[in-house]
């Protein structure tokens, strides 16, 4: 059971960090929040939206306000592995003239890695994130080398401009816990944006370190799951899979490819994340409710038909929540 006192330091903690974030980026509460729980889960994000919605200040900015290291990488259709894990240089030792090969940490190793439009480049540069993505690890000439911690991609990506892009392969999507989707400002927003200019994230005050991040992960960790939850959840993913006894309905028509056991653990993990954020110590189906989109609209491809019935995947997850809803407790279900 999570300590009252220490979900409440949490809260407040997070509710600092946001108020810091509002300094230099205007409204876009909804994904400031998932970033959070991201980072609260120990998962990687996918943000994706056009271009010019702060996509790439808002994670720099919550770089510096959690005072970790931050490093960026335009990915661009040139970039090579190499460019983005280091690589090892022969070097000569001026005194005794002995050459040895030494190891140059790329980008990869930071607090905060930020993948600038990840879907510029091809296939065997987009890889060569999978293995620190999951392993925490990059793997030179035989030789492991451990990234730091806490370790973060938080990637973007144009889901508009396909030309010259390079889809990311379904493997290396679903090691992202989140896909967040960054919209338009609103009307009063934008007029916000306009009165401020540009911003400056050199203002913005570091309220938290790496010790204390990984204080309050631990504690995300023990936040109590009921068992009529864990079936929520797990009833979520087992129906978008075509195929199976357990499938939807609707599913075999309008579902290519359903949500993988890491869909489920990944809808745990974020629903603690969000439960601690509101102060909670325990998971209730909202939360499951309220993540299942992020987590779950990169892991569900919908099939031709769905495309040419206009059924995308944040339609197919709210179809499922729904489906889910009816097998559960009718006191839980409301």
């Amino acid at each position: 059971m999570s300590d009252p006192k220490a979900l409440e330091r949490l809260s407040h903690k997070t509710g600092a960090l946001r108020q810091e974030l509002a300094k230099v980026v205007v409204g876009q509460n909804a994904v400031v929040e998932q970033l959070l729980i991201s980072l609260l889960s120990r998962g990687h994000a996918l943000l994706t939206g056009v271009p010019g919605l702060a996509k790439t200040l808002m994670v720099s900015s919550l770089a510096r306000v959690l005072k970790l290291s931050f490093k960026r990488i335009q990915f661009t259709p040139d970039l090579m592995p190499s460019d983005i894990t280091g690589t090892e240089v022969l070097q000569e030792d001026q005194t005794t003239r002995q050459r040895a090969f030494r190891f140059l940490h790329g980008p990869v190793f930071a607090n905060i890695l930020l993948a600038d439009e990840i879907n510029r480049t091809p296939p065997k540069t987009q890889a060569a994130l999978l293995e620190a993505m999951q392993e925490r690890k990059v793997t030179v000439a035989g030789t492991d080398h451990h990234l730091p911690k806490p370790f973060f991609v938080l990637a973007t990506q144009n889901p508009i401009e396909q030309e010259g892009t390079y889809p990311l392969p379904e493997a290396q999507l679903d090691r992202f816990l989140l896909m967040i989707r960054v919209g338009y400002p609103t009307d009063a927003e934008e007029a916000e944006i306009m009165r401020r200019g540009q911003p400056d994230p050199s203002t913005l005050t570091p309220l938290m370190d790496q010790a204390e991040l990984e204080e309050l992960q631990e504690l995300v960790r023990g936040i109590a799951v009921a068992e009529t939850v864990l079936d929520f959840a797990r009833r979520i993913t087992r129906l978008s899979r075509p195929g199976t006894p357990e499938a939807a309905d609707f599913v075999g028509r309008l579902v290519q490819w359903g949500a993988g056991p890491r869909a489920s653990t990944s809808l745990i993990a974020a629903g603690r994340a969000r439960a601690a954020l509101l102060g909670r110590g325990h998971v209730t189906p909202e939360d499951i409710e309220e993540v299942a989109h992020p987590v779950l609209r990169h892991r569900i491809l919908p099939s031709y038909n769905a495309l040419g019935d206009g059924v995308d995947a944040d339609a197919l997850v709210t179809k499922l929540i729904q489906a889910a809803k009816t097998r559960l407790p009718v006191a839980l279900a409301r």
